[in-house]
């Protein structure tokens, strides 16, 4: 046991300076013990339990809603949900369905830039076996500067015409010849997209020829984006995008078209045929698309036969694989001479329903004259 303490007597052999020291010493030691006193008891711990210790749950005072409030614990914030990333199926369109927007006036979608005008409307296509010496050899070309009057009798707005050839002598073919075709083309108030087909085994070549065609009077530059002749799909996509990059980065400012397969063809009726087509890598050096969408090259049998439904579904499918929601389009159908009157009413149907800007068969000289008059609502 610890011995009292009189501090009474231990204060009375103090001097009076020290004794009253000691006598506030004592006094603040006396209010120190009384705060702590308090403290313990309000705080609900027994002062006979050594700190750091727990004392029964039994001996714990009941909580009340605001002391939950005060001591409950704060919740951790919740992970972040993951990414997922889902491909959305894509659902072919039914026959009756049409875009959501109000479709144009004419019934096709405007142009948005003078740039692209020339794709608008009613098209027509001619290539080297149809105007050159050089191509059609004995036969002799069927079309040549007197065509364009009976082009714009049938009330043709834009004439594609191919100027050149991978294997051509020189790189504009009989270019006396052409420019008088373009002349009467203008006399006739017929714009001209002139086109050209890359095989892609000389790029070099490739881009040479495509300037030298963008330097003719023309309204217009299309590139025709189908050659298989370099057989490593890696390095032909490759070198592709290079061209497309290359022709761009040549001609600033210009419209550029590009002429490509129907994504049916290579999605569904041959997907060996060009896997792995690099639609994303190409989308920003063009400013215009043309599907070579030939049903009439499709069998009955494949259910791609049908002129509105192959349309449709190779324009709403080449939009998809662009990024391109609203990419000009200005689909080109079937082969002339196997197209029927009825295969043009669904051809014209799906390009008003699509919102494209016009449309065309392939090619002048395989088109008849019973097809025209179904062919004159694509004018603009």
């Amino acid at each position: 046991m610890r011995k009292s303490l009189d501090w009474r007597a231990a204060a009375s052999q103090l001097g009076p300076y020290r004794r009253a020291e000691a006598v506030l010493a004592v006094i603040i030691a006396v209010l120190l013990m009384a705060s702590v006193g308090a403290v313990v008891r309000g705080s609900g711990i027994d002062p006979g339990v050594s700190v750091g210790t727990t004392p029964p749950l039994a001996a714990a005072a009941p909580l009340t809603f605001g002391d939950r409030l005060a001591i409950a614990p704060v919740p951790p914030t919740p992970a972040p949900a993951p990414i997922v990333e889902t491909t959305i199926p894509f659902v072919p369109p039914t026959r009756s369905a049409r875009p959501a927007a109000a479709l144009p006036t004419s019934g096709f979608a405007s142009a948005t830039s003078a740039g692209i005008q020339p794709y608008t409307g009613l098209g027509t296509w001619v290539d080297v076996y149809d105007w050159t010496a050089t191509y059609t050899r004995e036969a002799g070309p069927e079309v040549g500067p007197e065509t364009l009057d009976l082009m714009a009798a049938e009330g043709v707005q834009t004439l594609y015409i191919q100027p050149s050839k991978h294997d051509a002598p020189d790189d504009i073919v009989e270019r006396d010849r052409l420019e008088a075709i373009l002349a009467r083309a203008r006399a006739n108030r017929i714009r001209v997209v002139a086109w050209y087909l890359p095989t892609l085994v000389d790029p070099a070549a490739d881009l040479r020829r495509l300037l030298a065609i963008a330097n003719l009077p023309v309204d217009g530059l299309a590139v025709d984006i189908e050659a298989r002749n370099v057989t490593d799909v890696g390095e032909r996509n490759r070198r592709l995008v290079q061209l497309s990059a290359d022709l761009r980065a040549a001609l600033p400012g210009r419209t550029l078209g590009g002429i490509v397969l129907p994504p049916v063809l290579m999605e569904e009726v041959n997907r060996n045929y060009w896997p792995n087509f690099p639609w994303r890598e190409i989308a920003p050096y063009y400013d215009v698309w043309q599907t070579m969408g030939y049903w009439t090259d499709r069998k009955p049998s494949s259910g791609w036969g049908d002129a509105y439904a192959y349309t449709m579904e190779n324009v709403l499918r080449l939009r998809r694989n662009l990024g391109l929601p609203n990419a000009p389009v200005h689909p080109i159908g079937g082969i002339g001479h196997r197209t029927t009157p009825d295969d043009l009413a669904g051809f014209h149907r799906a390009a008003v329903e699509s919102v494209c800007l016009g449309g065309s068969l392939y090619d002048w000289r395989t088109t008849g004259a019973a097809l025209w008059p179904g062919l004159r609502p694509f004018r603009v």
